[in-house]
């Protein structure tokens, strides 16, 4: 594993526990030393990316899938961490005023994700972007974020809660729901259409 590996692997392992405390503070979940997020997160990157370096030897697309997976787990908290910021701030947690803050968050968690992937998980060196790289990732990620927004306002505004859970966890629960969906989309999307080689 590369030196550069190692250090970004660690920065977006503390990255991933902030982003994890907010949420769990506006979910009002109380952990005790919650705090230590942002210690543990960055060995557990470390060590992730570390074994499937190891493993990536053998099979170079693993290595590239734990690349893609750690950062998929830093744009699910960044989503995660604005949504739950903007729940925060204005008390709003369900209707229409949900689906705009899920927009929101999943089109800042798109830019990041972007960035990180195009630099790191596949490795594209040029710093321009060409017309046509920006136009089909705008086109993978607008039926992404449909995917997204979709299924998530459905899980929290068609569903609703289940299970005695607050509409604050429930929140969380269809934004988990949809991106888990978007991010098998968003992966192929993005290394055979976009980032392709």
């Amino acid at each position: 594993m590369k030196k550069i590996d190692g250090t970004i692997s660690i920065i977006i392992g503390f990255l991933i526990g902030a982003l994890c405390f907010l949420v769990l503070k506006n979910i009002e979940i109380k952990i005790p030393y919650s705090w230590l997020l942002f210690i543990v997160f960055p060995p557990f990157a470390l060590l992730g990316m570390f074994i499937a370096s190891y493993i990536g030897r053998k099979l170079l697309v693993i290595f590239q899938i734990a690349k893609f997976l750690l950062v998929g787990v830093l744009n699910t908290f960044v989503d995660l961490g604005v949504l739950n910021l903007l729940i925060l701030i204005s008390g709003i947690a369900s209707g229409f005023g949900y689906s705009i803050f899920k927009g929101i968050s999943f089109i800042i968690a798109v830019i990041n994700s972007y960035f990180w992937n195009k630099f790191w998980t596949f490795g594209k060196k040029e710093a321009t972007q060409s017309t046509k790289e920006f136009s089909q990732f705008f086109i993978v990620s607008t039926i992404g974020f449909g995917m997204n927004v979709g299924i998530a306002s459905l899980v929290v505004n068609v569903i609703g809660p289940q299970f005695g859970l607050t509409e604050k966890i429930w929140a969380n629960i269809g934004a988990i729901t949809a991106t888990v969906i978007a991010f098998a989309w968003n992966f192929l999307g993005y290394k055979f259409i976009v980032f392709k080689k």
